[in-house]
């Protein structure tokens, strides 16, 4: 079944990101000239299709001390290309494990990120789409992690999720026009089984959920018909949660002002009206009362049970805020506001000194879901990167290299919890190509309140607090023209008001040595540390070695 929705899903990332990349590939400059060398900024366009085989030895160190070898094979693709009005990136890989001691260790994984936007009508209407594929460790708290797995696949996730939708930016007369629709889906696969602490019951794992986001504004600039630019937009969000049907229902209406104060700064504002409804089922019951638990261990969803609000909010919303933008490559806004029934505070920040160095951070506050964060972190990374993998498992790391921003997502994986819940949090991202070396790194706190009905199955954890701080960090450079060391790191402390919940730290490093054999032929050598620290658990680390062969067709 794995193998089966590994090559469906493989087939979906390519379906979404590959069509975007033969546009952007074929589409001719206006002038006739090379897409190439339009802009000095633009990242190499590239199509890398390659071939692994590599034989892994892992040795456990805690809490137990098991030895394994196993062999695996690969096929994968990396690609980045760049047109005038549509880019795009994936890198796709598809693994199978064959053991040799220890039959579990067999087994196939898909992993890859992609990101693409291809210019329907260029300069006014682009189609959008991007994809996840990743393995995570998981915890009984629900509490996840990036990395290998240390030979020990029995509590890992796979995770897969996936978005597509228009956008449209268009002018009529004075009046800007803009548009946007997004359709997204997220799958967790059910672990095969989770270390549980005495007296603890695992959380309600995601099993899969859809994504709809649809917002419209039609407004004109400062000093077009009057000396402030006003507008008027309306949004909806609508998610829908399998377990236990779950259903986050969000709509507004806004009008908003924009007050210039120096060419560089301006004051902004709007206030409006907003409706958000949170509901779902009970699970069903057996005769003593208790919830039933599938054979996939989650709980049973209740069909025929009447629908039960477990958060509902309407009225008047606000928010004021400002916006500076000194130069092309520097931009921030902060906002504070009231929204959900309280006070709110969001913004954003970049900063490029200069094509090879980004910095950007951001603070949050929404409402929604599991899969409607890694829907939204999918959609703001750049559409082009470089996605850096660890060597011995295949698995991507929490950022990809860019210097468009926006590229770190290892914070919307911090936990697979099901429930519904009020996000807050930040992180801030740092990524610098310098001659032949890539450094990135970053860095956030995510916060996660659950909204759940009293008296259903997951009614106890209305109110709980999940928190997470996370840290990811790549860097790789060329010893000479035909060798290269990279790295990869990636750290997550997570804890829960959840008496039960055990609290954890995973952590993931990694360190390999590539070189170039023969044409299209190079070796590789890497070692790997993994494990994870919890407070009523014993702590699992192992340490792994790889040495492999890839034959790159291009």
């Amino acid at each position: 079944m794995t193998t089966y929705r590994s090559l469906h899903f493989a087939c979906a990332i390519a379906a979404l990101a590959l069509p975007s990349l033969a546009a952007a590939q074929d589409e001719p400059r206006e002038d006739g000239g090379e897409r190439d060398s339009e802009r000095g900024e633009r990242a190499e366009t590239f199509v890398r299709p390659y071939i692994e085989a590599a034989q892994v030895l892992t040795q456990e160190l805690s809490p137990g001390d098991e030895f394994v070898t196993y062999s695996q094979v690969a096929a994968g693709v990396d690609a980045t290309v760049a047109g005038r009005n549509s880019a795009g990136s994936v890198s796709l890989r598809y693994e199978r494990r064959i053991g040799y001691d220890d039959s579990t260790i067999d087994g196939d994984t898909l992993s890859g990120v992609a990101r693409a936007s291809l210019a329907i009508a260029p300069r006014s209407v682009t189609l959008d789409a991007g994809a996840l594929a990743a393995r995570t460790r998981v915890e009984s708290s629900g509490a996840a992690s990036l990395g290998g797995f240390g030979g020990d696949d029995s509590q890992t996730s796979q995770i897969y999720a996936g978005y597509v939708g228009p956008s449209v930016h268009t002018m009529a007369g004075e009046v800007e026009i803009e548009g946007h629709y997004r359709l997204g889906y997220v799958r967790v696969e059910e672990p095969d089984a989770l270390a549980v602490a005495p007296g603890q019951q695992p959380v309600d794992l995601l099993d899969d959920s859809t994504t709809h986001a649809a917002f419209v504004r039609a407004g004109v600039r400062p000093n077009t018909v009057a000396p402030v630019g006003v507008g008027v937009g309306a949004g909806w969000t609508e998610q829908h949660v399998s377990n236990l049907d779950q259903r986050v229902r969000d709509r507004y209406v806004r009008a908003d002002v924009t007050v210039p104060v120096s060419p560089s700064l301006a004051v902004v504002g709007g206030v409006g009206y907003e409706d958000v409804e949170v509901s779902g089922r009970d699970a069903v019951r057996n005769g003593a009362g208790n919830a039933v638990i599938g054979s996939d261990g989650r709980l049973v969803t209740d069909t025929s049970a009447p629908r039960q609000i477990a958060y509902e909010t309407s009225g008047l919303i606000w928010d004021a805020g400002v916006m500076w933008r000194p130069s092309r490559r520097t931009s921030v806004e902060a906002y504070v506001g009231r929204r959900y029934g309280s006070m709110t505070y969001h913004g954003a920040a970049a900063y490029a000194p200069n094509s090879r160095e980004s910095f950007n951070a951001i603070v949050y506050d929404n409402l929604t879901t599991f899969g409607g964060v890694l829907v939204e972190q999918i959609a703001g990374l750049p559409t082009e990167f470089e996605a850096f993998r660890n060597p011995i498992s295949g698995q991507v790391g929490g950022c990809v290299a860019s210097a468009q921003g926006g590229s770190c997502f290892g914070g919307s994986l911090a936990t697979l919890n099901a429930g519904v819940f009020r996000n807050r949090g930040g992180g801030v991202s740092y990524s610098a190509t310098m001659g032949h070396t890539q450094i990135g790194t970053g860095i956030g706190y995510d916060r996660r309140r659950f909204l759940a009905a009293s008296g259903t199955a997951i009614g106890g954890t209305n109110g709980q607090v999940d928190e997470t701080v996370w840290w990811a960090a790549y860097a790789s450079t060329e010893l000479d023209q035909r060798s290269s060391v990279t790295a990869n790191a990636s750290a997550n402390w997570f804890d829960s008001s959840d008496a039960f919940a055990d609290s954890s730290l995973g952590y993931s490093a990694s360190v390999a040595y590539n070189r170039n054999l023969l044409r299209g032929l190079s070796g590789t050598a890497a070692v790997a540390f993994d494990g994870v620290s919890r407070k009523d658990l014993e702590d699992f680390q192992a340490a792994s070695a790889l040495v492999g062969l890839r034959y790159s067709f291009f």
